[in-house]
């Protein structure tokens, strides 16, 4: 887009203060209210992407000099800011549901800006790092708290010469709404009948066992303070944090490695044109099974709460930025690029975005 090469070519200098980014955990909490420059914007939600999102925010920052405040307080607390109108846009890692389409006062869209792995993570001590084979039936055992022992024989049969040991499973998930527990928990809906019988798929789900963390930050930090914890979280906090993380047999029979690589063969599918798709259980031979989409949120009419036009444009040229130069950012923090198709309908979407009647992008 000629508009945001220009800015950021030019390194157009306005004065800003405060912090550059701001983030956090939590569930449904606000994150404030929106700020009344036009130089900086608001934004909340999901935290699967918020290492990406943070390195984003700083370097556009550099480049342009807008200030973007992203609050990383999970999909469900991201959603609830955009419907009460408190941040310019959500971040969520699971599209709206009914329900929450119906509770905003005007349509929103959804933007593909990245892709990435939710993995099971597991603290057995430094002798099982990364050792660890999982199959969908064990998975889902584990979380509906029918296999209890890392010892058990279901285990133990897909991991054939390792001493598993003797400890108790300890689940831990999520606390709060999650994009990420929506893209694990659609993952076991499609893969164990037990599961999509007794428990289901969504943001939050009542679940059968287990102990309780906030954000990917939160679950993180309770599985490595826990011997024989097992939890999900986004792949790039298992690097950051030098965390042990299972290879996971896929629909096709294989084992994969969580991967850039095989994350990016996960998302290599048509995305349609509302910019929603599921890419959990996916049908490629070498596709990481638990993978997912996030995506910004954005009403699409961008006139209401006496938002200037220059802010509705600065944020949309934000997220084209995010979409097409951002994504330089994501391999480094083990988030995949974005697909050719999946860039391709997002730019579609941003060119419907107006703001009273005509299109953002000029």
């Amino acid at each position: 887009m000629k508009a945001v090469k220009s800015l950021l070519l030019a390194g157009i200098a306005v004065a800003i203060t405060g912090s550059m980014f701001i983030t956090g955990c939590g569930g449904n909490g606000k994150a404030g209210g929106s700020d009344s420059t036009d130089n900086t914007l608001m934004g909340a939600g999901a935290s699967f992407p918020n290492p990406l999102y943070s390195k984003m925010f700083s370097e556009y920052n550099k480049a342009t000099n807008l200030k973007v405040n992203y609050q990383s307080i999970g999909s469900g607390g991201g959603i609830k800011n955009l419907t009460d109108k408190t941040v310019d846009f959500g971040a969520s890692d699971a599209p709206l549901n009914g329900k929450q389409d119906s509770a905003l006062s005007a349509p929103a869209v959804h933007i593909p800006a990245t892709a990435g792995a939710v993995v099971l993570s597991y603290n057995l001590g430094a002798d099982f790092k990364d050792t660890i084979v999982l199959s969908p039936a064990v998975i889902a055992g584990m979380f509906l708290g029918e296999i209890t022992k890392w010892n058990d024989p279901k285990i133990a049969e897909i991991n054939k010469g390792v001493k598993l040991p003797a400890i108790e499973v300890k689940i831990v998930h999520r606390a709060d709404g999650s994009g990420t527990s929506n893209i694990f928990t659609t993952y076991l809906d499609k893969v164990n009948e037990n599961w999509h019988n007794k428990v289901g798929k969504g943001s939050s789900v009542n679940w059968p066992v287990g102990e309780g963390s906030k954000g990917n930050e939160g679950v993180a930090g309770s599985i490595k303070q826990t011997n024989g914890a097992i939890g999900y979280i986004e792949l790039a906090y298992a690097i950051q944090n030098n965390m042990a993380y299972s290879k996971v047999i896929n629909k096709a029979g294989n084992v994969i490695t969580p991967s850039i690589t095989s994350v990016t063969a996960a998302a290599n599918i048509d995305i349609p044109a509302d910019g929603k798709v599921s890419l959990t259980n996916t049908d490629a031979p070498d596709g990481y099974p638990i993978s997912g989409l996030s995506w910004i949120l954005v009403y699409k009419e961008q006139k209401y709460n006496n938002r200037s036009a220059d802010k509705a444009s600065k944020m949309i040229k934000l997220i084209w930025w995010m979409t097409h130069e951002g994504q330089q950012y994501s391999a480094a923090l083990n988030y995949a690029p974005l697909s050719p198709k999946a860039v391709a309908v997002g730019e579609a979407i941003l060119k419907s975005v107006t703001y009273d009647g005509k299109p953002v992008m000029q």
